[in-house]
């Protein structure tokens, strides 16, 4: 190999290695829903749930979900003692139904949601949708606060109110 060849590979090379660097540096993988929600801070008793209802492997499972994720403020407007409770062992059944109760298969973004006035949810029973004043509420009660939060296997849509299943 001459100089000049030389030259032109080494060259290359650098610029080679500096997109790879930088790519490296920019490229964030996406999380699934679990992670996410960890990362986000905003969700540790929806975390702690997820555990205690033994939810984890699912939703870091394929998926797709859309998991209408009430945040720790929301589970903080449960009357007092309520999430205790339902994190003993015991209450495992009916901690696992209120969680699939806001989860529904498939990736439903916000565009859609808005035109849909009722959704089926993993546990099984319909959650209503309406858009009063602009925001989206889910069972009269619970606004969806943030939309399309993209994990790598659904979305998260943020709501202020834990929804409890008909059969609760």
């Amino acid at each position: 190999m001459n100089y000049k060849t030389f030259k032109i590979t080494a060259v290359l090379m650098m610029a080679l290695l500096t997109v790879v660097a930088y790519a490296g540096g920019s490229y964030k993988k996406k999380q699934d829903i679990v992670d996410t929600a960890i990362a986000a801070g905003s969700f540790n008793t929806l975390v702690a749930a997820i555990k205690a209802a033994g939810l984890v492997d699912t939703l870091k499972g394929k998926g797709p979900f859309t998991v209408f994720a009430p945040t720790d403020e929301a589970f903080a407007k449960l009357p007092a003692g309520t999430v205790e409770n339902l994190l003993k062992p015991e209450n495992k059944d009916q901690l696992a139904a209120i969680l699939t109760y806001h989860v529904v298969s498939g990736k439903v973004k916000a565009k859609n949601v808005v035109n849909m006035t009722s959704a089926t949810t993993v546990e099984g029973s319909d959650i209503t949708i309406a858009v009063k004043d602009g925001t989206v509420v889910l069972n009269d009660d619970s606004q969806v606060i943030n939309t399309d939060i993209k994990t790598s296997n659904g979305l998260i849509h943020v709501i202020d109110t834990v929804i409890m299943p008909p059969s609760l």
